[in-house]
């Protein structure tokens, strides 16, 4: 008997170990997941082999055996603000996402994330982000929908081919001139979830532009170059221009575990997508909907 689910099974391969059951083997491995938990996940059905089999509480550990789970969060607090389908087709999926909704499953959200709303909406398990904007960042996001054609999509983010627009409501900075480049080395900071710039060659680029002027704030225009965690928003901040509402930078500023002030959303947005698309060789263009006010 196999048991299907709209959100995709995290994959484990059993380690080498003593243990006489997969469930000693998980919990074991998982320290944090009770032993009732896991019996209970295999009494609903949300532990399997490789083959999509259920995996009982009797089932034989074998060292390197693959085991998929359904990571799940009790009590996982709903998320109120609901993603738009932009594009869907045989191989692509494009959505925009609200703000506070993270892209992937991590942590203490499963559910409430746009790869699991998408895959329950749409009815198919197989999507996967091609790439991801923070949890606090709305705006596009681009899922592949079809795993025969992924590998050509996701060529298109790891080889640069692929354009980007952001923007992003900041303070002014009439001391300096635009457009803008910011080519700096970044790195992890601290807290761990943090990034910091510091000396070296640099591995991010970032082209800056201003949109408008409303006073003390400006719309900004933001084209990334590269990809790293966090860039446009440590970029902004060096330059003095936290972008508004960052509890991250320039300094730490969110408490660990307080809720989301939904009043308060960081003021980005992924608003362009543009490439030559792999299969069929024409130009594509999304473009968000979302919209940042003052």
């Amino acid at each position: 008997m196999s048991i299907s689910s709209p959100v995709r099974a995290s994959t484990l391969h059993l380690p080498q170990g003593a243990w006489s059951t997969v469930l000693d083997c998980l919990c074991a491995h998982f320290p944090a997941i009770g032993r009732e938990i896991w019996l209970d996940r295999m009494a609903r059905g949300r532990v399997l082999d490789g083959e999509g089999q259920l995996i009982t509480p009797r089932h034989a550990y074998r060292v390197g055996l693959r085991v998929q789970y359904f990571r799940e969060v009790a009590n996982e607090t709903p998320i109120p603000f609901v993603e738009t389908v932009l594009h869907v087709d045989e191989h692509l999926v494009v959505a925009d996402k609200p703000h506070f909704l993270p892209v992937m499953p991590a942590g203490e959200y499963v559910e409430q994330t746009l790869q699991a709303r998408l895959c329950q909406r749409l009815g198919n398990p197989q999507l996967v982000p091609l790439h991801r904007i923070d949890r606090h960042t709305a705006g596009l996001v681009l899922f592949s929908a079809n795993p025969a054609s992924r590998a050509r999509y996701q060529a298109l983010f790891r080889e640069r081919r692929i354009d980007k627009g952001y923007e992003a409501i900041a303070p002014a900075l009439p001391q300096l001139d635009f457009p803008l480049l910011r080519r700096t080395r970044l790195d992890a900071g601290e807290p761990f979830f943090r990034m910091q710039e510091i000396a070296g060659t640099p591995n991010t680029e970032t082209r800056i532009e201003v949109r408008e002027r409303h006073g003390d704030w400006w719309r900004y225009a933001l084209y990334p170059v590269t990809g790293k965690k966090h860039q446009l928003r440590v970029h902004l901040a060096a330059l003095g221009a936290p972008i508004c509402n960052d509890s991250f930078y320039p300094e730490l500023t969110e408490v660990a575990g307080a809720a989301d002030d939904y009043a308060r959303p960081l003021k980005l947005l992924a608003q362009e997508l543009a490439f030559i698309d792999p299969l069929s060789g024409e130009p594509r263009r999304f473009a968000s909907r979302l919209s940042l006010d003052w």
